[in-house]
């Protein structure tokens, strides 16, 4: 072998490294493609052909004298003599089976599309704490000193292990699962010196089975300078490990092995062959594939390390199909409120495939939990007298469970829409007996372990609530099994041989994952079309959109029990259709009725083009890298602390920062019992609905201005609250005006809550000024009024021409009054934060009084939300610069959308009053009003309300009219669309002209 001074003579670690190769039996190499990392002058390469016969060695090394070298000492072992080659068994030579190549670790094979079947690698674990030695050596000439340094490979490696001087090794390993084949073997020697537990943390959280095949000890050469190491010990609770002398067992610390070697003693430390293969390799490698994708910065939070293999494959595999979807999802996509569509389709497969139940998507309505599907039921049908199951009725509101006066319940007046709650056990020959007894016109229960794996008691059960005229909501969520084989489910038998009777539905609360034992999805299963509308639309208007990322996280766990399956094995057998009264039974309350007949909802699409979605309170905008790396590193990280995902304080300097801090702040400690509350939910929706209760409970009045979020003013009807309109004009961009307010609370007697959208107004997209806000906050302290002030559509500010931020001296100056004024802030991150997609609310109060309301069933933001929210939080307080670029780029695409939609609106015959933040407008369609339109299907003179339903009927654009936006003739357009549909959007308004008003447009 021809040896060099610049590089690597063959030493102690790389014997010990050539026998821990050796511990493989020959199958391990022969007949495989295999590339060693830092071959230096080749002679493991050579020996490992020589002896085990592998398909093709790739000789790797950044130094290019090396690969000279190892090129003639090929050669030198190839060649005979003689100068002729040397033949094996198989009738090839090292000169077939070896190559060698310069190499930043594995670039070569990675630029050639090379997959390995083996990785091995003898890689130098150098500690280096500048960061700038590399630089400057490189500016050196290429000297025989350079080399043998560049072989040490000194510089950074942007990896967490690096610290440990296993920075390269991890680059090395990371490089490796980008270009090993599935079922491949990484083979590395490790130095011990910085501990088992991290050498071996390097492979176990990049998601590898490791196996330790060969360990000795080699001596620490007498030179070497360990103080780099003794000062990580100092400032760190790591300690490093040494042996003293050669047979030490007993190990020692960097500080202590300094001490002994600087007194004469000789130290070593372990070194390690370690073998490892990844556990779940095609799932890994989608992971770091994303990884190199623009989300670097998460490989330190990475951790795929898990001691149960079932609980790993359940997070690799979740983190695999997040990573893909993130990376194809570069907007937030339209999905309905009551539940993604492909999640839907899941649960029904899931149903169909494994317990031979026929449902399809509209079958199934998606919840945020279990808790808000019960109250939503109970909200819809109003109830004179429920019977719940006791185990169900935690977050049920207490006024519910407050009362027992059940006498008169036949003539009770159900306009009222009172809900009297009775609790009740979960046996069913007792539940029985008190619903025939009682006669409730609501039951929800779930069942007992025992009485759950047959159908006999819900068929009990189902008889009994039928000859009663109770509505039945059987909750079987501790009974439904995300397994392959999972246990008998007795309701799940029934439904599989008869259709679900029209008075019951089925809610299911999703909680048992084994990584996620917080994260909830519910979902109701119902076989009556009209139900199952009714409950769609409910969850539409009190609370929201279900979170997407955990919709996504059941998902990725139903597509992986149905990815074996193969359907349509058996033909469905026939299923009984059950016969009910629907007379007999309950309807939805008065106001239910009048609300769901009146607001307008969700469209779904109908054509293959697909729906244009004007009419939404959501961004369509494209989501940027920042988002998707903070709502990934949260999957990814393990062990998150309460300090990680508490957004308490990030929310307050957000308040403080833009709005000046909260209305009152400078007196709040004035008065007893005021100080500052924050309460959090995964919507806007639900908080909103929770302070409509609130009202309701004092008996007070919720007064909206003319042109407030329709979906608002529809829940506060749902729930018949009374309320009351403070009348707005377009010329001021229909603000609140003072003398307004002051006309509308001089004759209220009960409490009054007024709504304030601000400082964007919703959905006018005009704004408040200091000094608007101001003086309404002072008419409301003056008739001691509640004041709602909603900031979930602010933020996106674009055109603020005379237009301040407030500060605290403007903001709050005058407005904290004897006695003080009770304010809630109520507002939502996701606009703001550029967190398209993601839903966080949060509302702020000052009078603590209100913490004796019910808050208990709100629906939390899961801490993995809380983690992504308040990094991003982070980077917008710390005003980062290009997160800032982030914000700003997305104002400036909204001002864009805004003006070309307004101009486009003006020249098709609409009046636009105007918008100057936000993401939506109001335009009036003056040209069109009153005039006739006969077209298939439809046939009237269009006005403010109709001109919805003909527009997407013969567009395929959907808005919301002036039945959403209360305002005569007024309709709403939102414009923060995916820049594709925007332009689809602005065609269909052009053709709609072309269709009604043809050229003959009036100006």
């Amino acid at each position: 072998m021809m040896e060099i001074p610049s590089i690597f003579t063959p030493e102690d670690c790389s014997f010990a490294f050539y026998e821990g190769l050796n511990q493989h039996q020959g199958s391990t190499f022969r007949d495989k493609t295999y590339a060693e990392l830092g071959c230096g002058n080749g002679w493991i390469c050579i020996a490992l052909a020589e002896k085990w016969s592998p398909l093709k060695i790739y000789g790797l090394d950044i130094n290019p004298r090396a690969i000279k070298i190892a090129w003639i000492n090929l050669y030198l072992n190839a060649l005979d003599d003689n100068g002729l080659p040397v033949f094996d068994g198989e009738g090839k030579t090292l000169l077939d089976r070896v190559e060698f190549h310069e190499s930043d670790l594995l670039s070569y094979c990675r630029d050639n599309t090379i997959e390995l079947d083996r990785i091995v690698g003898s890689i130098p674990q150098i500690l280096n704490l500048n960061p700038e030695a590399m630089s400057k050596m490189m500016a050196q000439n290429s000297s025989e000193e350079f080399l043998y340094s560049l072989s040490n490979y000194c510089a950074l490696q942007g990896y967490l292990e690096e610290q440990f001087g296993l920075g390269l090794i991890a680059r090395a390993v990371e490089e490796g699962i980008a270009v090993i084949k599935p079922m491949g073997i990484m083979i590395f020697n490790i130095g011990g010196r910085p501990g088992q537990g991290v050498c071996e943390n390097l492979f176990l959280r990049r998601g590898f089975h490791i196996n330790k095949l060969w360990q000795t000890k080699i001596m620490q050469a007498a030179d070497t300078d360990i103080s780099a190491l003794v000062e990580i010990e100092q400032n760190s609770p790591h300690r490093f490990e040494f042996f003293m002398d050669h047979v030490g067992d007993q190990p020692v610390s960097a500080r202590t092995a300094q001490a002994y070697m600087k007194s004469g003693g000789r130290v070593s430390h372990a070194f390690s062959v370690y073998s490892c293969q990844l556990s779940q390799p095609c799932q890994v490698k989608k992971i770091f594939e994303i990884l190199k994708d623009g989300f670097n910065e998460i490989s330190s939070s990475l951790d795929l390390s898990f001691d149960n293999d079932s609980v790993a494959a359940e997070k690799i595999a979740f983190l695999a199909y997040l990573a893909s979807f993130l990376k194809e999802n570069k907007s937030n996509p339209c999905e309905p409120p009551f539940g993604c569509l492909n999640f839907r389709n899941l649960v029904a497969e899931f149903m169909k495939s494994y317990y031979h139940i026929p449902l399809t998507s509209d079958n199934v309505a998606v919840f945020p939990s279990r808790a808000v599907a019960i109250e939503i039921s109970l909200r819809l049908f109003s109830p004179a007298l429920a019977v719940v199951d006791e185990h169900l009725t935690r977050h049920l509101p207490k006024e519910w469970l407050a009362s027992s006066a059940i006498e008169g319940r036949s003539d009770c007046n159900h306009a009222k829409d009172t809900v009297i709650i009775i609790e009740a056990p979960c046996q069913s020959d007792l539940l029985i007996e008190l619903i025939r007894k009682l006669k409730p016109q609501v039951v929800v229960t779930g069942m007992a372990q025992f009485e759950a794996t047959t159908g006999a008691a819900f068929v009990s059960i189902l008889s009994a609530t039928r000859d009663v005229g109770s509505r039945l909501f059987l909750d079987i969520s501790e009974h439904l099994e995300l397994s392959s084989l999972p246990n008998s489910n007795g309701v799940l038998k029934y439904l599989s041989e008869n259709t679900l009777p029209s008075h019951a539905v089925i809610l299911c609360g999703l909680v048992k994952n084994q990584v996620y034992s917080d994260l909830e999805v519910g979902f109701a299963i119902s076989e009556d079309v009209t139900v199952y509308k009714a409950l769609s639309q409910t969850i539409e208007l009190l609370e929201g959109h279900t979170s997407m990322i955990s919709q996504q996280y059941y998902g990725s766990l139903f597509r992986e029990l149905l990815a074996f399956q193969i359907g349509d094995q058996h033909a469905q057998q026939e299923r009984q259709h059950a016969n009910v009264i629907p007379q007999k039974m309950i309807g939805f309350s008065n106001s239910a009725i009048s609300t769901l007949k009146e607001a307008e909802f969700f469209v779904p699409d109908f054509k293959e083009s697909g729906i244009i979605h004007m009419d939404l309170d959501r961004s369509f905008l494209p989501v940027p890298s920042a988002v998707n790396t903070s709502i990934f590193k949260s999957f990814v990280r393990q062990n998150i602390t309460y300090s990680d995902t508490d957004v308490r304080y990030s929310i307050e300097n957000l308040v403080k920062d833009y709005y000046g801090g909260f209305p009152g702040d400078r007196h709040s400690d004035r008065v007893d019992g005021f100080g500052k509350e924050i309460i959090y939910g995964s919507t806007c929706v639900s908080l909103f609905n929770k302070l409509v209760i609130c009202c309701m409970q004092e008996q007070g009045t919720f007064f909206f201005p003319l042109g407030t979020n329709g979906h608002y003013v529809s829940a506060a009807k749902f729930m018949n609250a009374s309320i009351s309109t403070i009348p707005t004009s377009s010329d001021s961009g229909f603000k609140i005006e003072p003398r307004a307010l002051k006309e509308a609370l001089y004759e209220e007697e009960t409490w009054a809550w007024v709504y304030i959208c601000g400082p964007t107004v919703n959905p006018s997209g005009f704004l408040y000024s200091d000094d608007e806000i101001r003086d309404l906050l002072s008419i409301c302290a003056m008739y001691g009024a509640r004041v709602v002030i909603d900031t979930s559509f602010s933020g996106m500010e674009f055109q603020t021409d005379g237009w301040s931020l407030r500060n605290s001296d403007r903001f709050s100056y005058n407005v904290c009054l004897d006695p003080p004024l009770t304010v809630f802030m109520l507002g939502e991150l996701s606009l703001e934060l550029t967190a398209t997609g993601l839903d966080f609310g949060f509302l702020i109060f000052n009078d603590l009084s209100f913490m004796e309301h019910d808050f208990a069933s709100l629906s939390q933001p899961h801490s993995t939300l809380k983690y992504t929210f308040k990094k991003l939080l982070g980077l917008r307080n710390k005003r980062d610069g290009h997160f800032s670029n982030l914000v700003m780029e997305q104002k400036e695409t909204l001002k864009n959308r805004a003006n070309h939609l307004a101009k486009t609106l003006v020249s098709c015959g609409w009046d636009v009053p105007g918008c100057h933040g936000g993401i939506s407008m109001l335009a009036k369609p003056t040209a069109y009003l009153g005039k006739s339109f006969k077209m298939e299907g439809f046939e009237a003179e269009l006005d403010g309300c109709n001109i919805r339903e003909a527009l997407l009927k013969y567009t395929g654009l959907c808005i919301s009219s002036s039945n959403w936006t209360r305002i005569p003739d007024y309709c709403r357009f939102s414009f923060a669309l995916e820049s594709s549909e925007f332009e689809r959007a602005m065609g269909c308004i052009t053709r709609f002209k072309e269709l009604v008003l043809g050229g003959d447009m009036l100006r």
